[in-house]
Formats: C-alpha cells, structure tokens, sequence
C-alpha cells in the first residue's frame, strides 16, 4: 500500500493517509484516476469526519461536521495549511464520492434544507462507522465481506453508467466495438456506418482513435503492407479505410471541436504518407452544417467534406474529380 510519493509531511501523518485511502478503495471508492493531491484531500476530509488522529479502533466519528470544521482538522491535525475560505472546495471536491457512495451522510435539521443550509453537516454512515473500527484487526476482512455483501459499489456503479452510455459501432466485416460518448464519437460511428458504405463501399477500416483509447482498433498488418507512417504517431487522422480495388487510402478527420483538415493539416498529412503505396483521399467529417459553417474558411484545397446529416452529399474542394486522390 502506498498511495502518497511525493508528500513532504511527516511519516505518521503520510502512513495514517494512506490507511484512509486504502479503506476508502476497499469499499469500492473509484480512485485510479485521481491525481495524488485529489486522493490526498479525499482521504483527508474522510479523517476529519471519522475523527481519526492515529488508530482507527479509536475512531469516534463527529456529528454534522461543518466544512469549516474540516479544514480546521486538516491543519490541526494533518500539516495542512488551508485557507477557511474554501470551504466550497471540500464540498464539491473532497466529499463528492463520499456523499454519493453513501459512507458520508449529507444531512440537517430540515430533510429539505437546501445545499448551502447553516444546519447542514457531515457523519459517517453508521455501518461504515462500525467497519473502520476493525480496520487492520484480525476481523478487518470478515468485517469487510460483511459490510460489502449486498452493496453495488460505486466504483461498479460508475462503471455501469459508462457502459450504457458508450456507442456501438459496426465495421462492414461485422465486428462490433464500443466508442465512449461524446459528440466525436457519434460523428464516428456516422462515418463507419453512413461514410464508408455510400462512398467507400467494400472499405476495410484499418484504424480507429477513441477519445479514451487512441489505439482502439489497428490493421497494423495492412498499415505495413500499405507503407503507413508509424502508428505511435501523434499526428494519426481520426479514422482510416482502405479501399483495396481502388487502392484507395481514406484519411478522415471527424471533427467536433478541432481537427478540420486545413492547409496546414494537409501538407503534414502529405509528407508523412510520402512513401505509402496506395493513394490518399482527405476526408473532413462535421455532423451538421451549423457545424461544417465553423470551419468552412480553414478547409484546404484537394480535400472532401462530408456532412453526417446530409449523408448523401459530398462537398468537394476544388479539383475535376468529385471523390478521388490527388
């Protein structure tokens, strides 16, 4: 267990931390992707409800705690040196998880009270109360087992939540993936989908850039075989097809907030497929014309546009060819 490497306090005071945090990740507190100071303030602002200084058998647990009051444990307690004035912080930040797992109780003396009421504090949850007494006792795993029988962590939770909301994809072979959401990523499926069958039909799509997982699929082989650039590049273009008949290479840009092929854009694109053996089609992709009206003056020359609600229309730059590499 070692949660906290770069912390400069004492030994004791980075040792019970860490002991806070560990309860916290074994009750099912998501933390992977937390930076270290976030972790630290979570496990913090844990310490400072259960009113725990040093062994947590002697955990006694403090009743509608004010945030206030937490920062003051803080810097009595744990070498802090936080300003009263972010209060706020505590709520929206340190406590968050906490509250919405349920192990901190959020309560005051009016059930309907609003979030800023005077009356309101903090307590931990009674059975999480009676769990961390056990913490590194004999009965801690038994204890543990207990108290998590029944219970959807909120990490699974959390978890749940992303899948439902994640986007299917499916190639034209069939297989199937999974996007997570976001607006780039249904423009994505719109190009897999709408794209590549009315304008690439019989496409094979060699890669494709998830906003979470940049590699999410790669034909490496094919790649190789085509003499693409690197793929530990950081200049890949969102998708990429291959149209084997025509030997036709579709680089294609889907853009929501940045990303629309420009001159620029190009030119890189050009130097870095110098040497691939199938010819280039540049494709930038806009889910709707409000969206394509943006960046309608950054388009280059020699490039396509394709427009996810207009599906049957290409706009193209220029050239006296309507779809084709140049």
């Amino acid at each position: 267990m070692r949660f906290l490497n770069k912390s400069k306090k004492s030994v004791n005071t980075i040792k019970l931390i860490n002991e806070a945090i560990d309860i916290l990740e074994s009750v099912g507190i998501p933390i992977a992707n937390k930076t270290e100071r976030n972790l630290e303030r979570m496990a913090m602002a844990f310490l400072a409800v259960a009113n725990v200084t040093s062994e947590w058998t002697q955990a006694t647990g403090k009743q509608n705690l004010k945030t206030r009051d937490i920062i003051n444990f803080h810097n009595t307690y744990l070498e802090e040196n936080i300003s009263s004035g972010s209060y706020d912080e505590v709520r929206r930040k340190d406590l968050k998880l906490l509250v919405l797992a349920g192990l901190i109780v959020n309560s005051a003396e009016n059930m309907n009270a609003a979030t800023n009421d005077p009356t309101r504090g903090y307590s931990l949850e009674s059975d999480f109360m009676a769990l961390i007494k056990q913490y590194q006792s004999p009965h801690w795993h038994n204890a543990l087992d207990h108290y998590l029988t029944g219970k959807v962590s909120l990490k699974n939770q959390l978890a749940r939540e992303r899948d439902i909301e994640k986007i299917p994809v499916t190639f034209s072979t069939g297989e199937n993936f999974e996007l997570s959401s976001g607006s780039h990523n249904i423009l994505q499926k719109c190009i897999i989908e709408e794209f590549l069958p009315r304008y690439g039909k019989g496409s094979q799509v060699l890669y494709l850039g998830d906003t979470a997982n940049k590699l999410l699929y790669v034909d490496e082989a094919q790649l190789k075989l085509l003499n693409f650039f690197e793929l530990s590049h950081d200049k890949l273009p969102d998708i990429i097809a291959y149209h084997a008949h025509n030997n036709w290479l579709y680089l294609i840009e889907a853009v929501h907030s940045s990303g629309a092929i420009n001159e620029a854009r190009l030119l890189e694109l050009k130097k870095l497929t110098e040497s691939c053996t199938a010819d280039i089609v540049y494709v930038t992709a806009f889910l709707n014309r409000i969206e394509f009206k943006k960046w309608i003056t950054d388009i280059a020359w020699e490039t396509e546009v394709w427009i996810a609600d207009n599906p049957d229309h290409l706009i193209h730059f220029n050239g006296d060819k309507f779809l084709g590499p140049y």
